[in-house]
């Protein structure tokens, strides 16, 4: 690999941005696409797709035969709330290939006991998610059903690019949330985000099976959409 394509790469994936080395299997020779440059490139219905894959390999083009070489961002789970549902949801979406974060400022249910090998932020959102530098390829579910705690971090990432928003609770409970953000000056459009009822509609009752319905939701939005864009 160039140097200049592997140094571009490199700053690339330490600002956890997809990139992809496309090179010719004839000629060998290589270029780099940033996954902001896929929409407008030659090749983009196999690189958008590749991209929401985050498989490489080979391609066949009308300019002959390529191998792509993926470099995607490994995804994040960001909740807010060491819930029941929390405890089920943290080892599902690390069997997935997550990188899971709790945030719950109350000390009793924030625990390693009750999380082993999760990420655990014992802070209020205002202060735990701006360093956390919430993308594209974070999802991120509000799980409390304490506005306290769940509305602020809505606040924040609905003003980030991350690709799925879901928030518990029932139609009347989401349409009071609603109002609540309204009044924050929050709009239409990104109201509309937000996916609630949370998870697919599975009929889930227990924790276990609300988790599995959270995660098929986030999983169709990460695979089914270029990059997990809106």
């Amino acid at each position: 690999m160039r140097l200049d394509i592997l140094k571009t790469l490199n700053a690339e994936r330490a600002a956890r941005r997809a990139a992809i080395v496309v090179t010719d299997v004839t000629s060998g020779e290589q270029r780099l696409v940033k996954a902001d440059e896929a929409a407008t490139d030659p090749l983009r219905d196999v690189l958008e797709q590749r991209l929401r894959s985050g498989k490489s390999g080979v391609a066949e083009t009308s300019g002959g035969q390529v191998f792509l070489t993926v470099h995607v961002p490994p995804p994040r789970l960001l909740a807010t709330g060491a819930v029941h549902i929390s405890q089920a949801l943290a080892p599902i979406a690390k069997i997935l290939g997550y990188d899971v974060i709790i945030v719950d400022p109350r000390t009793a249910f924030a625990t390693p006991e009750r999380f082993p090998e999760v990420s655990l932020i014992a802070e209020w959102p205002d202060t735990a998610l701006p360093p956390l530098a919430v993308d594209r390829y974070t999802a991120f579910v509000a799980l409390t059903h304490d506005p306290k705690i769940d509305d602020p971090a809505l606040l924040h990432v609905l003003g980030r690019d991350c690709f799925y928003i879901g928030a518990l609770g029932s139609k009347k409970t989401h349409a009071r949330r609603l109002d609540r953000l309204k009044a924050h000056g929050v709009d239409e459009a990104a109201l509309a985000r937000i996916h609630a009822p949370i998870g697919l509609p599975i009929g889930a009752v227990s924790p276990a099976e609300i988790a599995v319905a959270i995660m098929a939701e986030i999983t169709s939005r990460l695979r089914l959409t270029p990059e997990g864009k809106r």
